[in-house]
């Protein structure tokens, strides 16, 4: 195992170290996220990133729940954005795909094989090679 593989699991939430995004225009916490429908997902609450590589991975949508009880989060890799609007970012799957997706928790470590089934889940190869055999 290279030194690559070993760290390609290395993701971060942006506001647990110390980078920003190069440009505000970009960050797309706070907005709505909608699927290829139209329908409503959920909202984005976070940036997940690759610390070495300075680059974000995923989006932590928080979906469901009220008045933020009963919340899932959930992981969705940035390969699934297809729009970014000004208060919306629109995403390549139906809404019951994404809603029945893997679930984030900050407070648990995170293994590679995780971020593996979750590209898998949407049906994209994980940013550091193609799908594990």
């Amino acid at each position: 195992m290279t030194s690559k593989d070993r760290d390609a699991h290395t993701l971060v939430r942006l506001t647990d170290v110390g980078l920003e995004l190069a440009d505000l225009a970009d960050d797309v916490r706070g907005r709505k996220v909608v699927d290829r429908n139209g329908d409503e997902v959920g909202k984005v609450d976070g940036l997940i990133v690759d610390e070495a590589e300075r680059r974000v991975r995923f989006l932590e949508v928080g979906s469901g729940g009220l008045f933020g009880l009963g919340q899932r989060r959930l992981m969705v890799p940035v390969e699934a954005i297809t729009r970014v609007e000004d208060d919306v970012v629109h995403v390549s799957q139906d809404r019951d795909q994404v809603a029945g997706g893997p679930t984030y928790d900050p407070e648990v470590v995170v293994e590679r094989r995780y971020y593996e089934n979750v590209y898998g889940y949407y049906g994209y190869p994980p940013y550091w090679g193609p799908f594990p055999r």
